[in-house]
């Protein structure tokens, strides 16, 4: 069998990640937990699972963010590592995939006690044993079949969950609910803190992360509409429990749905619902596999436990990760009883949810420039300082067990720290920006780490990626030049189009080249530097200051130089090639080191101060486009503009077109942008008129030797492109 440990496919979409929050959430909670609940709390129960609900909401959207600035396998483990640094990241990884393995076990449990009903003859611990085995090969198969596995379960589960409820909401008997807190708040909320675990299934898809397609997008909105069909199910759904079955034998049932069907519609009514039942244990069991087993996979990666269990076999899935993880859960479901196994996992998933809203305190104050969510929690950071204070409050009214249970988790989780990976790491997690004024550590590779992490994630819709480049000048250098002297005419070039001093930003370009980059691979370097003003001295003296200190690694011949500028308004790309190389400047190297090579391919980017997110996935899809193998032959070969570009934007999504006289393309000459024919989709993003930007409006009036940038679908621009062909700029400023 053919073995990696590369990444994970992505393979999962919007509906398989609605799928597996919602079938992870929507199982031992609603059909097994309730009768336990009723023997604490009484009809009050049905609060019990509301007030529950409110501790996940900050987590939830903590969980989120995080998620869709770092989709990464590992979920809670991977967001405290990186945040917080290893040691809370060894103890939330342990500790989490420990939680959900009980939760998986929880519900093999309730499986049986369902599958029961059918053939009471049957023992309980063997059928979840057999389960359990039979969705670990499942998962074997790869995320994408376990996921198509999962929506046929949940469409089917919630089919039936709403015939269940729309005949129960009408058969409610209003004495049921006497004495609705006769238990107590105490009871209550201690209630609240045992069905807590109902919820935190719809955070799962987290651990997932690497593996959803378009994460940006499908995360949050999969995540959002899970949490509110859970709601709706758990509330509705209990008041009907609650309302239908009396009080005493609604207590300690341990298939309280089932009941309640029965009373409902009779024995059909019963067989139903309880194959739903094994349907939704089914889905907790089947994604709880999933989830769990990327936990040990994102471990192992960071080198905190062995390195056997980031292996992934030909179908892409972390084997052996899987098999210790149905091989704990086979364990455990022969240990504890069911009310057990819920608090315990709820306690520490509690103490966790905690974590992860400090973590997006913490990412946030850190201002490392490269965190980049697709999502921002609301309310920030009073959600988050809820939704650290609450868990602990909760833990403490489930008693002393569970507490116990989560300091004991908390132990296990430093000492193994300390005994095994302490020595295999060299990263902190992000908290040490924080203190980077009192001169704490801090670690430089998270930065690096989170740009790849941006280069994976590609451009969100709203970056004007493909406008850049198309309206992007052009330098061909076909001689010896330094990287001073290019520097020079690309600083002379910007300074043309914004007005600002060419001197200074000659200056920064070489000051970014020579200290401090961050380089990805294949020679992009990403570094960050404001300018705050532009006293041409200061810079002077700010540049020869660093100009001998730290270096810019360049590899396979391109290097991306880059600034972020206050008094400009939109971001400008200049492109140039050099045909026989240069040498960027990394202090007295290139003089010693006659292996050093050269640098064919420069992309020089000026963006405003105000969106350094998508300053920065700007440059990462150019180092993405960078990566692939054929891009520098591509680049060396173009034979005019337009290929040039073509080499960043691929073939046939726009034309540069030269307006002179006697050409086809003079029809043109004279008239408003308004007035022009060009194909649907297409849109001319730029003129260029004197060597000066000019930004096409309906009234602009075109004039000779105009140079009109057209971006457009592959169809329009090879339409106008046959109409114009000898019309096309070549390169433009041509050395």
């Amino acid at each position: 069998m053919a073995e990696s440990s590369q990444k994970l496919k992505k393979e999962l979409n919007l509906l398989k990640v609605y799928a597996i929050a919602t079938g992870t959430t929507l199982s031992a909670g609603f059909f097994l937990l309730p009768g336990l609940a009723f023997i604490e709390a009484g009809p009050a129960m049905v609060l019990s699972y509301m007030i529950a609900a409110v501790p996940l909401i900050p987590a939830m959207f903590s969980i989120v963010e995080l998620a869709t600035a770092m989709p990464r396998a590992g979920g809670a483990y991977y967001f405290l590592d990186r945040s917080m640094g290893p040691l809370v990241g060894t103890i939330g990884g342990l500790g989490t995939w420990l939680a959900l393995v009980l939760k998986t076990a929880f519900a093999l449990i309730g499986m049986g006690a369902y599958v029961s009903l059918f053939w009471p003859q049957l023992p309980i611990v063997p059928i979840a044993a057999g389960f359990a085995v039979f969705f670990g090969l499942v998962n074997l198969f790869g995320a994408k079949q376990s996921g198509s596995v999962q929506v046929g379960m949940v469409i089917i589960l919630l089919s039936i969950l709403a015939g269940f409820i729309g005949n129960g909401i009408l058969k409610l008997n209003p004495e049921h609910f006497a004495g609705f807190f006769d238990a107590g708040p105490t009871s209550i909320f201690s209630t609240a803190g045992l069905v807590y675990i109902s919820y935190v299934g719809v955070t799962k898809i987290a651990s997932v992360a690497e593996e959803i397609k378009n994460p940006i997008k499908n995360l949050p909105l999969g995540v959002f509409l899970a949490i509110g069909t859970a709601i709706i199910v758990y509330g509705v759904g209990t008041t009907i429990m609650v309302g239908v079955v009396s009080p005493q034998k609604l207590a300690g049932d341990l298939t309280p749905v089932a009941t309640t069907a029965e009373i409902l519609l009779g024995s059909w009514g019963k067989i139903i619902v309880t194959i739903a039942a094994i349907v939704a244990f089914s889905s907790v069991v089947n994604a709880g596999i999933l989830s769990a087993s990327r936990y040990p996979l994102a471990m192992s990666r960071d080198h905190l436990i062995s390195s056997s269990l980031r292996t992934l076999s030909k179908q892409g899935t972390p084997k052996y990760s899987i098999f210790l993880t149905v091989g704990l859960i086979l364990v455990l479901v022969t240990v504890f009883d069911p009310t057990k196994i819920a608090k315990l996992a709820s306690a520490f998933q509690l103490l966790m949810f905690a974590l992860i809203c400090l973590s997006v305190i913490v990412m946030r104050e850190s201002k490392i420039e490269s965190y980049d969510p697709g999502y921002h929690s609301p309310l920030y950071p009073w959600m988050q300082i809820f939704g650290i204070l609450s868990p602990f409050w909760l833990i403490i009214e489930m008693g002393w067990l569970p507490t116990l249970f989560t300091v004991s988790l908390v132990c296990l989780g430093t000492g193994w720290y300390f005994y095994y990976a302490q020595e295999k790491v060299v990263r902190t997690g992000a908290i040490y920006h924080l203190f980077a004024r009192l001169g704490q550590q801090r670690f430089e590779g998270l930065d690096t780490e989170l740009r790849g992490i941006l280069k994976e994630k590609g451009l969100r819709d709203e970056d004007p990626f493909e406008e850049l480049v198309a309206r992007a000048s052009v330098i061909d250098i076909h001689s010896d030049h330094s990287f001073e002297q290019i520097v020079a005419k690309v600083a002379l070039l910007l300074n043309k189009r914004f007005s600002i001093n060419a001197d200074a930003l000659q200056r920064q370009f070489l000051k970014e080249s020579r200290t401090g980059a961050t380089p990805t691979s294949h020679g992009t370097a990403l570094p960050h530097l404001r300018l705050p003003d532009f006293s041409a001295r200061m810079l002077q003296e700010e540049f020869l200051k660093g100009s001998r200190t730290g270096a810019t690694p360049v590899s396979h011949g391109a290097a991306l130089p880059h600034i972020r500028l206050p008094e400009i308004h939109q971001a400008e790309l200049i492109l140039v090639r050099c045909v026989p190389g240069s040498y960027v400047l990394e202090g007295e190297e290139i003089y010693t080191n006659p292996e050093k090579k050269r640098t064919h391919a420069f992309f020089f980017l000026v963006s405003p101060n105000e969106n350094p997110g998508q300053h920065l996935r700007i440059l990462a899809q150019i180092a993405g486009i960078v990566d692939e193998e054929q891009f520098m032959e591509e680049w060396l070969s173009a034979r005019d503009e337009q290929e040039l570009k073509e080499t960043l934007l691929g073939d046939g999504h726009f034309i540069s077109l030269r307006l002179r006289a006697g050409s086809p393309a003079a029809a043109l000459i004279g008239h408003e942008i308004r007035e022009l024919q060009i194909p649907e989709g297409s849109l001319i993003t730029s003129i260029r008129r004197k060597g000066k930007l000019i930004i096409p409006r309906g009234n602009t009036m075109l004039k000779e030797n105009d140079r009109l940038t057209i971006i457009g679908d592959a169809k329009g621009i090879q339409h106008l492109y046959q109409q114009y062909e000898h019309d096309h700029a070549s390169i433009n400023e041509s050395i």
